[in-house]
């Protein structure tokens, strides 16, 4: 699906495989790597990339710090820190929309053409997925007229129950890569 002249998709796949100017990783406040996504991502990158996350010492939840993509297929990184699910009523959806904005205005600020996000918060942080498609959904489309050079964001989900909650709020059938 397009909006406004940029290509949104969903898929099912590896993140750390995928051929765009910049993915983002579900980060941990300290950037020091994790499980899931996180340590999947610095896994795939390599050593440097865990050094280049020390230098920026850590990152509050719902902001956003950019490194180079290393041993990735990306060139760059950017790593979002997303809430921790507490039952929603303490400001969840929109620390989690910060994050999704955060990340869009580092790849805008970079000049990046594309970028894929995964599944920010929904496995170790307990959001529940089809809440978190909604905020992230709703917030990459609120942002998209501030982002004339983007022309691509896939959001790469790990399972195929995500993908479909994805193929809803898109409103069209998955992306095949």
């Amino acid at each position: 699906m397009t909006a406004r002249g940029v290509q949104l998709s969903a898929l099912l796949g590896d993140i750390t495989t995928l051929d765009v100017d910049a993915i983002v990783n579900a980060a941990h406040p300290t950037l020091l790597g994790g499980g899931g996504v996180d340590g999947a991502i610095h896994r795939a990158a390599g050593p440097e990339l865990l050094a280049a996350c020390r230098r920026l010492g850590g990152c509050p939840t719902g902001e956003a710090r950019m490194t180079p993509g290393f041993g990735l297929t990306s060139r760059h990184v950017i790593h979002a820190v997303g809430p921790v699910w507490q039952g929603g009523a303490r400001g969840e959806a929109g620390l989690l929309a910060s994050c999704y904005r955060r990340s869009l205005e580092l790849a805008v600020a970079a000049g990046l053409a594309s970028v894929a996000f995964p599944c920010i918060s929904t496995g170790a942080y307990g959001y529940p997925p089809h809440r978190a498609t909604t905020v992230a959904v709703g917030s990459v489309r609120a942002f998209l007229p501030r982002a004339p050079a983007l022309r691509e964001v896939v959001f790469c989900c790990f399972s195929a129950a995500a993908l479909g909650f994805y193929e809803s709020a898109l409103g069209a059938p998955a992306a095949a890569r």
